[in-house]
C-alpha cells in the first residue's frame, strides 16, 4: 500500500513539473515597487502612513514642475496638502504615501 501512494506522488510531482514547464513567463510586475517621480500610480491621493518628511514632500511636488509650494501640511489621511503654482495658475496640491502627486 505504501508503495502505491509513493508512486503515486512521484508520478503528481513529475505531471506537475512538467505543466509548470509550459506556461507563459510573467512578463514583470504589473505594480512595480519603485516608480520613477514623474509617474502617478493613481489619479487620487492614495491615504496610508505617509514617511514623507514636508521637504520630502515640497521636493516630489517641485518635481512635477509646480513652484511656490505653501501651507503643506499632512492630513488625518496621512496626505500632505497645500497649494502650489503651474503654467501661472495656484491651485490645491497633494502628495500621498505613495509619491503620487495629484
Amino acid at each position: 500500500m505504501r508503495h502505491i501512494v509513493l508512486t503515486t506522488a512521484a508520478f503528481s510531482l513529475i505531471a506537475s513539473v512538467a505543466l509548470a514547464q509550459n506556461l507563459p513567463a510573467q512578463s514583470g510586475p504589473q505594480n512595480p515597487a519603485v516608480k520613477a517621480v514623474h509617474d502617478n500610480n493613481s489619479a487620487m491621493p492614495v491615504a496610508g502612513a505617509n514617511s514623507f518628511t514636508m521637504g520630502e514632500a515640497r521636493s516630489q511636488i517641485e518635481a512635477k514642475g509646480y513652484t511656490h509650494v505653501a501651507k503643506l501640511k499632512k492630513d488625518k489621511s496621512g496626505v500632505w496638502r497645500g497649494m502650489a503654482m503651474k503654467d501661472g495658475a495656484s491651485g490645491p496640491i497633494s502628495v500621498d504615501y505613495q509619491g503620487n502627486v495629484n
